[in-house]
């Protein structure tokens, strides 16, 4: 049986991904498919602010293909600039590199190739920072990608839910990559397979391309969605989006 990890409402979480210090979008996580949407981060991230959102994802897209932070200052830069909560990963596989985001201003870091590959790290990490810890699963036809979404295909993405739950690990960011950039909608079967795993909180990422979207994820029961194309070409209004998981259906409206 599942159980809530939290009272709290539902979470509109857009994205920030870093490459070359600009703020880009891959497609399904292809380094050769790059849009570049803003070359201040900085600038993005107060917008997302003045919107309300309650918590900012940022991925230094460097940094996973480096196998360590590339992007530290930049991330500081952000947290710096908004007093909204910042989450990040990309590349954190060693204790000093999470104490380096963590210092940096991050409130929560994200473990993603560690977690398939170090569960004595993932174990230190969730020892020394609890609820700061989250891991990132993300999911090729089911199976885990690693080393920036470029290696993988071993791990089952429940088998790995499965083995970090019992390690401690009590959130998880559920990628699909197939949906990643493509605004083709989150994989809702997938999602509710993931949620299913274990009973910690999953924070849904890839694919939302409307406030429909949005409505179907809050309706599955997800922690949150992580919004990144979207947001971008303006598909959701993150202003809308907001509004309406805070219960503000009217305000946010029934279109897509």
């Amino acid at each position: 049986m599942r159980f809530e990890m939290n009272a709290m409402p539902f979470e509109v979480i857009p994205a920030i991904d870093l490459r070359g210090g600009k703020c880009v979008r891959l497609f399904q996580g292809d380094y050769a498919r790059e849009t570049v949407y803003s070359d201040d981060p900085v600038g993005v991230a107060r917008r997302f602010a003045e919107a309300g959102v309650p918590r900012i994802h940022v991925v230094d897209l460097d940094g996973a293909a480096a196998g360590k932070p590339v992007n530290a200052a930049i991330v500081q830069a952000i947290a710096s600039g908004v007093t909204t909560p910042i989450e990040t990963g990309g590349g954190l596989r060693s204790l000093a590199a999470i104490e380096t985001m963590l210092r940096a201003g991050a409130t929560r870091v994200i473990l993603g190739t560690a977690a398939a590959e170090d569960e004595d790290l993932v174990r230190e990490a969730v020892r020394q920072h609890g609820e700061a810890i989250a891991v990132g699963v993300d999911a090729r036809a089911g199976m885990v990608a690693t080393h920036g979404w470029r290696q993988g295909g071993t791990i089952p993405t429940t088998a790995l839910m499965q083995r970090m739950y019992a390690l401690g690990v009590r959130r998880f960011i559920y990628t699909d990559i197939a949906r990643d950039g493509a605004l083709e909608g989150p994989n809702l079967t997938a999602i509710r397979e993931a949620m299913a795993a274990t009973p910690a909180a999953v924070i849904a990422s890839g694919g939302v391309s409307s406030l429909a979207d949005v409505r179907a994820l809050m309706a599955l029961g997800v922690e949150g969605a992580i919004i990144g194309k979207a947001v971008y070409t303006g598909a959701v209004d993150v202003r809308q989006a907001v509004t309406l998981a805070r219960g503000g259906e009217e305000q946010a409206g029934h279109g897509t």
